[in-house]
């Protein structure tokens, strides 16, 4: 199976029309005014898609199997305050907290309508016709009965590309969530038909999410090594967007961060973010001495401790690529950030969107043991440059080829 930008790209257009057609169909039912989030197109392994259901959170759903122009599995989850909401409006009734047959057939209701919705998006953009069977409604709060059973959803290690949409009412605590699991034989036949390019085989793909999985790991070394504090990677996401749609994603609040850009096969722009109370962690574990915290709130001295871990923690990450790669890639001296939200990625948006539309970015979370740490890591290759290293990509170096950060420069 190849796939190139473009077709990716028809991909996330067809998610972005079904999510549209969804939430106006669901203010239709409801009289709710609706949003629609981010759309991502997500390439997942399965224990991904499991942490995505470990909040405890008991959840309900509602399952679709689709065959004709598109074969698959379309499944709508809301958290079950979120469909009780719904129900009520919809049966003009306060006070349910129960699924007995009434409620139930309501929300299965809500869930197939929001699921013909996406679909219809879908086949209007591929100009097809997209068959739809009848609805399950499915409650649970792990993975397990909403994907379990489905032949194509992907084991713990596997890569599936899943399309997932996010529908808000505003004004409401009512949020749900789109997962599309296409059949990868069905998946094939289109990306031959849409593709514009000799595209790049999905398993090169899968090495590149390998490589940054690594790139990642080695970035919690590093920042437990020079800080004290004891880090790990907790989530970490392959996402293909709309470079419009990559400020959406970081939160609107007052962040630090250190940014790069890099050059060689491929470049592109890295980006660490911390919200500021891990910086100033940063900043105590790194600094044996009180820091004089002016201007800014961090001081020169902060300032540099934080640029320093950045730019060791951006060598580990990009010379693992290099060096699976085979190539060479040099960043720039680290660039301190300290600003609101999408503020913070706007400069790196604004310069890729001369050359392109869409973006794959590596989203890594990197947390503390029983401190405040916490680090998100955008890693946005250029698609011109990553196409070209994904072609010359040799899959069996990543596991041969070790990936370790140089911590000679640090006192």
């Amino acid at each position: 199976m190849k796939l190139d930008v473009n077709a990716l790209g028809t991909f996330y257009r067809m998610a972005r029309e079904g999510a549209g057609l969804a939430a106006g169909r669901l203010t239709k039912m409801t009289g709710v005014e609706t949003q629609v989030g981010v759309t991502k197109l997500n390439f997942m392994r399965g224990r991904e898609i499991n942490h995505d259901f470990e909040d405890g959170a008991e959840k309900v759903g509602v399952r679709v199997a689709l065959s004709g122009g598109l074969d698959g599995h379309s499944v709508v989850v809301f958290d079950r305050k979120s469909a009780l909401r719904i129900v009520e409006m919809l049966i003009a009734e306060s006070g349910v907290e129960e699924f007995d047959e009434m409620s139930r057939s309501a929300a299965t209701e809500v869930g197939q309508v929001m699921n013909s919705g996406f679909i219809d998006g879908w086949a209007d953009v591929l100009e097809t016709v997209i068959d739809v069977s009848t609805p399950t409604f499915i409650e649970g709060t792990t993975a397990e009965p909403f994907f379990g059973d489905i032949e194509g959803a992907p084991g713990d290690d596997d890569l599936a590309l899943l399309f997932q949409s996010h529908i808000e009412a505003v004004g409401t605590e009512i949020g749900f969530s789109h997962y599309l699991f296409p059949e990868r034989d069905s998946m094939a036949a289109l990306l031959e038909q849409i593709r514009s390019s000799d595209g790049i085989e999905y398993d090169k793909l899968d090495g590149f999410d390998r490589m940054a999985e690594q790139g990642a790991e080695e970035v919690a070394r590093t920042a437990t090594t020079l800080t004290g504090i004891e880090t790990h990677v907790e989530i970490r996401q392959l996402n293909f967007v709309s470079l419009e749609a990559i400020p959406a994603a970081v939160a609107d609040e007052r962040l630090v961060g250190v940014a790069f850009e890099f050059e060689g096969t491929p470049s592109g722009y890295l980006l660490f973010l911390f919200d500021e109370a891990s910086a100033h962690q940063i900043v105590d574990a790194m600094v044996p001495m009180e820091v004089d915290e002016e201007g800014d709130g961090f001081g020169e001295m902060g300032e540099s401790a934080i640029k320093e871990l950045g730019n060791i923690m951006a060598s580990g990450f990009l010379d693992g690529w290099a060096n699976v790669l085979d190539t060479t890639i040099d960043h720039s001296p680290p660039e301190f950030i300290h600003d609101i939200g999408a503020a913070v990625v706007d400069p790196i948006i604004i310069q890729l969107g001369e050359t392109q539309e869409f973006a794959f970015v590596f989203d890594t979370q990197v947390v503390a043991d029983g401190r405040e740490f916490d680090c998100e890591i955008y890693a946005i290759p250029d698609e011109r440059d990553l196409e070209r290293a994904l072609n010359d990509l040799d899959v069996d170096r990543i596991e041969e080829t070790p990936t370790t950060a140089n911590f000679e420069d640090v006192e």
